[in-house]
């Protein structure tokens, strides 16, 4: 395309040049004589070349587009399923929770959203837990859930691991030495030669971080470059054993999941393409950066706090998320309204109540990170969504738990089984995280799946469930 537009504007200044030297016929010296006035060489210069040398730095400089090739699920077997008894009759084996834990455990169950079928990794099934909970066991889950989603994603797409140049892995609360990109390059042969980064402590919403980077890293590459992404958190080693109960929720929220995606500037295959990410960190408020905290208790237990405001900080970010994303996504329409709210609420102080935007005018699906049943709720309200577009993030809860940073492609892949993808959709991921952060992505949708093969291939057809209040069991 650059060089159509260079060689356009070069050859009418060639021929507007052979013209002036060589005219054929006595009525046209005139013309000439008046248009070598009226033409000066810069003149033509600025008319012919500059225009052509701005679009071809145009399209050097601008950025690549970025596309989805696929993206796979580690699919849950059925030995390591924990039904809520067998998670509270192991609970009661563990000697330092006490028997109000046990019971303030079964209460958040039984309000959580989450199912039956919800799975933990091996060393969770002995008995006492925190005792098999071992470095070896962390990196057996690892192998599991990682190299089977891998496997499956090099298995859909057809590319070999050689073809890999870029590879971007996120897990926050277990960073072994060597780490997991060093793992997963061992296990494939990858080439000595690829970029690799492993992101640690970045939260549920590390997956939008890693596609973020990768499509940075992606601008830098020779054009058709693919970037592997690998999304998990591991279970095993993060079993808390106290009895703070801000501490003792991630215990009846968190499963094991992971997901592996291809990215790639090559639009051959592709089946998304990557519109735009947008991320927000307000990790500059105290209240924000300690809501979601990893510490130890009064007794030396490690676990993960979560503060009790942590909802409306979570609300605040993705306040400032829209305030971001908004301009970038929505019609005029929307935009305008939502400008002219902004101003009003500057102008006066705060006074004029924050107009949230219709996002259902900017996108089709919504994969709203499955946190916890507080986290869909306030996120349906403020978006004002429909119970089925926030369907796919329920079911993804009450079958797969919270998934952290993996939950938004089992959402995906939820869409997609249950047939509602259609070309040129639009998908709006949403990710909260420890920090405080909100991100989002947003896609087009080019290839819908053609089957329902995935996560969801042996339950989809069950779903959706009616989720009671409060499960009885």
């Amino acid at each position: 395309m650059g060089n159509v537009l260079v060689a356009v504007p070069a050859t009418a200044a060639a021929l507007v040049t052979v013209a002036l030297l060589a005219p054929e016929a006595e009525s046209t010296m005139v013309a000439i004589g008046r248009l070598r006035e009226l033409i000066r060489p810069a003149h033509l210069f600025l008319a012919v070349f500059l225009p052509a040398a701005a679009a071809t730095v145009y399209l050097v400089m601008r950025p690549r587009a970025v596309y989805l090739v696929d993206y796979a699920c580690f699919r849950t077997a059925p030995n390591c399923r924990v039904p809520f008894a067998t998670f509270l009759e192991h609970a009661t084996q563990v000697p330092t929770l006490t028997e109000r834990s046990v019971r303030f455990m079964t209460r958040l169950l039984e309000r959580s959203g989450l199912g039956e079928e919800t799975c933990l990794p091996p060393a969770h099934h002995y008995i006492p837990t925190y005792k098999y909970c071992t470095l070896e066991a962390a990196r057996a889950e690892v192998d599991l859930v990682v190299f089977s989603a891998v496997d499956e994603l090099f298995a859909k797409t057809g590319v070999s691991p050689d073809d890999v140049d870029i590879l971007v892995v996120n897990c926050s609360l277990f960073c072994p030495t060597p780490s997991f990109v060093d793992m997963i390059v061992n296990r494939y042969k990858l080439r000595s030669d690829i970029r690799s980064m492993h992101l640690s402590g970045m939260g549920c919403s590390a997956s939008l971080i890693s596609i973020g980077l990768a499509r940075n890293l992606l601008q830098v590459a020779p054009h058709g470059a693919r970037a592997l992404v690998v999304s998990t958190e591991t279970i095993t080693p993060n079993y808390y054993v106290g009895n703070e109960r801000a501490m003792l929720l991630p215990n009846c929220l968190f499963r094991m999941g992971g997901a592996a995606a291809l990215l790639s500037t090559s639009p051959a295959k592709a089946r998304f393409r990557l519109k735009h990410v947008v991320r927000t960190l307000t990790g500059a408020e105290d209240s924000a950066h300690h809501c979601v905290f990893q510490e130890e208790d009064e007794h030396g237990s490690i676990g993960i706090n979560l503060s009790k405001d942590l909802m409306t900080i979570a609300g605040n970010a993705l306040k400032a998320n829209i305030t971001a994303i908004a301009p970038l996504v929505l019609p005029a329409s929307e935009q305008l309204k939502f400008a002219l709210a902004f101003i009003a609420r500057k102008a006066l102080s705060g006074r004029v109540k924050p107009y949230i935007p219709d996002f259902r005018a900017a996108f089709e699906h919504f994969c709203i990170h499955a946190g916890g049943r507080a986290v869909i709720d306030e996120l349906q309200r403020s978006l004002c969504l429909s119970d089925e577009q926030v369907q796919a993030s329920r079911m993804a809860l009450h079958r797969f738990g919270n998934t952290s940073s993996s939950s938004v492609w089992y959402e995906l892949a939820y869409v997609e089984a249950k047939g509602r993808m259609r070309r040129g959709d639009r998908v709006w991921m949403i990710g909260f995280g420890s920090g405080f952060k909100c991100n989002s992505a947003a896609w087009e949708c080019i290839s819908p799946a053609r089957d329902a093969d995935g996560p969801w291939a042996t339950s989809i057809h069950r779903y959706p469930v009616d989720i009671p209040d409060v499960l009885k069991h």
